[in-house]
């Protein structure tokens, strides 16, 4: 005969007090957990829905519990700085703790993960990792997004009608729409190609705002597809760029991720673009692209010197003027999408442009 299941609320390990549910941080990231902090004393905890990335959660945690201050957070020692713990198996859905693995034909192997700094580091980083929290979002059972009303053929007449209302609506009722949307990046039509770039972002804009979840897979699957040979030349970056672009608050941490892209030639012209696009939004977000950036104005190819001046221009960093006035007479021309539209320019021009805004900038801070 087989046993009860008993169900419990969970509670914090060193406290003692019940715990809400976890929730996800507004700002996406790659690979995120969901967390929380126990209001009682302070401890954060993790969610691990597989049990098996338990070492990386932990280390969520205690970067969570530093408010992501690096160098605090590896500096503490356990036992004397922090305490930790696992309580488990936990089920998210039900917000339980069970007393077996598996519950009404599920397996059950979520655990969450704890950390408590001392009372000195809590005094440090408490107030702001509270104040995080509290704009968290609730964890939602992640619903697939799909609806009656999506065609491809409607998807496509919203978009040659420039009817961006109703494909926004229907985005957030069906999540295909992105797919149908990162599907028509597959054209030669440049013109077009950009459109939908920029279609995608204001889309993706929308809709994270409601579910951020489906906007950050479609972004990881995104960026994924621009690793396979030829993918880049059909908008993955760029478009990845865009989105992120849109919403860097909530979707900066895959700039990460966009600026792995340079550390191979092929992607380089795909990957500055994307960067001098999130540079406009957010220049702190790229800001460890420069180095790479400034050695590319002196490339052959007029497109990536170009592109490497527009998103120099928006990083705003000084040290790089005078190679950006070696460029002001050269003529060679370039397209570039901005201000919604294909534009023919000089590096010359994007040279000067650069020079500018680092000049507004610096004149600022």
């Amino acid at each position: 005969m087989r046993s009860r299941i008993e169900l419990k609320d969970p509670s914090c390990p060193f406290c003692y007090h019940k715990i809400e549910q976890p929730k996800e941080l507004r700002e996406r990231k790659i690979i995120e957990f969901p967390l929380g902090v126990c209001e009682h004393c302070g401890a954060v905890y993790v969610y691990d829905v597989t049990g098996h990335n338990m070492g990386s959660a932990f280390i969520e945690a205690l970067l969570f519990a530093c408010n992501y201050d690096d160098s605090l957070a590896f500096s503490l020692s356990y036992g004397e700085d922090y305490a930790d713990a696992v309580i488990g198996p936990y089920d998210i859905i039900m917000h339980k703790i069970l007393s077996e693995k598996i519950y009404e034909d599920r397996y059950i192997r979520g655990v969450l993960i704890f950390v408590k700094l001392i009372q000195e580091f809590q005094e440090v980083a408490g107030e702001k990792v509270k104040k995080r929290i509290g704009t968290a979002l609730p964890v939602s059972e992640k619903k697939r997004l799909h609806s009656e009303k999506f065609s491809r053929e409607k998807v496509q007449g919203y978009v040659s009608n420039n009817n961006l209302e109703e494909l926004i609506a229907l985005a957030e009722e069906d999540s295909r729409v992105l797919s149908e949307l990162q599907r028509m990046l597959y054209t030669p039509d440049e013109n077009s190609r950009w459109r939908i770039i920029e279609i995608l972002g204001q889309v993706c804009r929308k809709v994270g705002e409601k579910r951020p979840d489906v906007v950050s897979k479609f972004l990881s699957r995104l960026l994924e597809s621009a690793k396979y040979p030829g993918a880049s030349a059909w908008g993955a970056l760029e478009a990845g760029g865009t989105i992120i672009s849109t919403n860097p608050d909530l979707f900066g941490e895959y700039s990460e991720a966009i600026l792995s892209f340079l550390k191979d030639k092929n992607f380089w012209k795909e990957a500055t673009w994307a960067i001098g696009r999130i540079a406009a939004a957010k220049p702190k977000l790229v800001k460890y692209a420069f180095k790479a950036l400034r050695s590319f104005l002196d490339e052959q190819e007029p497109a990536l010197r170009g592109y490497a001046a527009w998103a120099l221009g928006s990083i705003g960093f000084t040290d790089v003027i005078e190679k950006l006035k070696a460029l002001e007479t050269d003529k060679h021309t370039l397209t570039i999408w901005r201000d919604a539209d294909l534009q023919e320019v000089t590096v010359a021009q994007m040279a000067k442009e650069a020079i500018e805004k680092i000049n507004i900038c610096r004149s600022h801070s």
